[in-house]
């Protein structure tokens, strides 16, 4: 079963030092919820795992071997969901969850399947321009479905939605976990997690 861990992480923006000494260990199942005011670096941390960052210092490994030694397969792994909704207007919802189906090469949910999981199944046909925040952050998700990636990293994924679907996205989580998969979660919502490991960040000086 596959691990991510994370050795002696550190990160500056600019001329700011975000992250400093961060350390973590996950594997195959688990759930990791990263705690901590804003500013802490949550956002940076998930950043990081996803690759789309490098650590000034320290390590990011799957079994051991660092992910910076192929940043493709590495993004194959995971499926990152951040604060914006990559959501093309002009195409229609299933347009979109289609094209990130096809990208993902059908690995995971088919189009269908992941818009029934998440309640938007009737708004197939309709142009993503007349969506809610709410509707558009569920079609996001339908990314995460469709990509069969054993990596969740998912950053306040609950933004915009109602409680229920709050509800299924944590039935979602344990479904994935249930497979197999991880899942790491920066969230003020209670998606049902009993088991997850906690990471507190903090400011830093």
């Amino acid at each position: 079963m596959a691990s991510f861990t994370g050795e002696n992480l550190s990160c500056i923006r600019g001329e700011r030092l975000v992250l400093e000494g961060i350390n973590f260990a996950l594997e195959g199942r688990g759930a990791m919820i990263l705690t901590g005011p804003n500013g802490a670096g949550k956002s940076t941390l998930l950043r990081l795992m996803a690759g789309l960052m490098r650590p000034s210092q320290g390590r990011l490994l799957w079994n051991d071997t660092n992910v910076s030694d192929d940043a493709a397969e590495h993004n194959c792994r995971i499926s990152y969901i951040g604060h914006a909704d990559a959501v093309k207007p002009a195409f229609s919802v299933s347009e979109n969850v289609g094209f990130w189906a096809e990208m993902n090469g059908s690995k995971g949910h088919t189009p269908e399947q992941a818009m029934t999981s998440l309640g938007i199944a009737h708004l197939a046909d309709l142009s993503a321009r007349y969506l809610s925040a709410g509707q558009r952050r569920r079609v996001n998700l339908c990314r995460m479905l469709t990509s069969g990636a054993d990596l969740w990293l998912l950053d306040e994924p609950t933004t915009a939605l109602d409680s229920e679907t709050s509800a299924s996205l944590g039935e979602l989580i344990a479904a994935h976990r249930h497979k197999g998969g991880m899942v790491v979660i920066s969230t003020h919502t209670d998606l049902g997690i009993s088991d997850a490991v906690s990471l507190p960040l903090e400011v830093t000086r």
